[in-house]
């Protein structure tokens, strides 16, 4: 069932939609997302069932193994065997809203697998401006196992496949003709961001620019997962090589500030604009 999708907006003006209870298949583990994202500008920055990825949905917060079930999409790595088509795709459910303004909400979900709650999740988004220019995207979740036994969150790179430690807040970006670039406050392109941590990370498009910051501790830890040349999409990984546990009763919190913008941002700029986001 499909319902109506709420609109974010920013000092006034429309800059994403979230489809809360989307009508999709359960190979693409249906979840929440935000899509279209755009710029103060009007400028589009997210995608949505892509071609190359139908399972990417424009933002979202997606994990590839969670006690085994695929809340990511498509098929799933087996050690061993590699990526294989598996009938495990968890659910997303919207459960409610806790509260629901023009420039953010705070939701309540279950992440189900049949009739099997493995997670219960409180998710906060919020929309500030930062510049005429830019605005962030403030997003919170926070994952609780609801269970009597210990769960924990894995990725391929946990289940074999080097490098594919995905899984997470996940901002899947517009093919273009070119590349975007990527870079940090102290390193540049895919090869030298991709599985490392770092304060920020920005992703510059044709006319577009995002930088992404984790706003915990926690989430500083985490390394990012990036790729520009194969498709654009930028997330922040739960478990890059160690399954994360998640014990009975337990709670993973993690919090990612997106700072969007019209333009293609040095680093300089790009540095100035998420420290002032994040203050």
């Amino acid at each position: 069932m499909t319902t109506t999708p709420l609109v974010l907006r920013c000092q006034g003006r429309p800059v994403g939609r979230y489809l809360h209870r989307p009508d999709l298949p359960a190979r693409l583990s249906p979840r929440p997302y935000l899509h279209p994202v755009t710029t103060l500008g009007g400028t589009t920055v997210t995608e949505e069932q892509p071609a190359d990825h139908l399972h990417h949905l424009g933002v979202s917060i997606a994990v590839p193994d969670v006690g085994a079930r695929n809340f990511w999409g498509g098929r799933t790595f087996v050690r061993d065997q590699g990526p294989t088509a598996l009938d495990n795709h968890g659910e997303q459910r919207h459960d409610g809203w806790k509260l629901r303004d023009p420039d953010g909400f705070v939701e309540d979900l279950s992440w189900r697998a049949g009739d099997t709650e493995l997670l219960r999740e409180r998710r906060t988004v919020a929309a500030t401006a930062v510049t005429p220019t830019a605005w962030a995207l403030d997003v919170t979740f926070s994952l609780t196992n609801p269970g009597p036994d210990d769960l924990s969150i894995g990725s391929p790179a946990t289940n074999g496949r080097p490098g594919a430690g995905y899984g997470g807040f996940f901002w899947r970006a517009p093919k273009e003709p070119a590349a975007p670039d990527v870079f940090t406050a102290h390193e540049e392109g895919e090869g030298e961001v991709h599985g490392r941590t770092a304060d920020w990370l920005a992703l510059s498009g044709a006319d577009w620019t995002l930088v992404f910051a984790g706003a915990t501790d926690d989430t500083r830890k985490d390394p990012w997962f990036v790729r520009t040349r194969e498709y654009p999409g930028v997330g922040s990984s739960l478990a890059w090589a160690d399954r994360l546990p998640v014990p009975a009763g337990g709670t993973v919190v993690r919090r990612v500030v997106t700072v969007v913008a019209d333009g293609r941002l040095d680093r300089a700029a790009a540095g100035t604009l998420i420290r002032k986001a994040l203050s």
